[in-house]
């Protein structure tokens, strides 16, 4: 079988940061990477949900909603996808990414988390999230 395109890429060079990862048509795959991979510091799973839930629905009320095709974790839990339509420019995605973090930073609820609407509901955890999420934004603004 081919390597897909994300086991093409160096992960002993990457360090966090977002990157373009690939183009499919009008689709574009970043890749929003928390972590540096392999160093034995990941994500952890009920905070890595957390910024699933907050970020996905921050992005999709924004003024750029009509451009998400996805967003969702890295199973190395080094990070996360964000797929746009039509953003071929990473200083673009950058600045959505940005602008979305810096809201979900203002949330102290988390969106989506409720029996009903969530597979995996007692896997939240807000405060390590946001913990997260600040040090992400420091490195977009870094």
């Amino acid at each position: 079988m081919e390597r897909i395109t994300s086991f093409c890429i160096d992960h002993n060079v990457l360090t966090p940061g977002i990157y373009f990862n690939r183009v499919d048509g009008n689709v574009f795959t970043y890749d929003l990477r928390f972590k540096a991979p392999n160093k034995g510091d990941y994500l952890h799973t009920a905070s890595m949900h957390t910024v699933e839930h907050l970020f996905a629905t921050v992005v999709r009320n924004s003024p750029y909603k009509d451009k998400v095709v996805y967003f969702g974790p890295m199973g190395c839990r080094t990070g996360f996808y964000l797929l746009l339509f039509d953003t071929p420019d990473v200083n673009d995605a950058k600045k959505i990414v940005t602008e979305c973090v810096e809201k979900c930073l203002l949330l102290d609820t988390i969106p989506g988390s409720k029996k009903i609407e969530c597979g995996n509901y007692r896997s939240h955890n807000l405060k390590n999230a946001k913990e997260e999420l600040t040090k992400y934004l420091a490195i977009l603004k870094g």
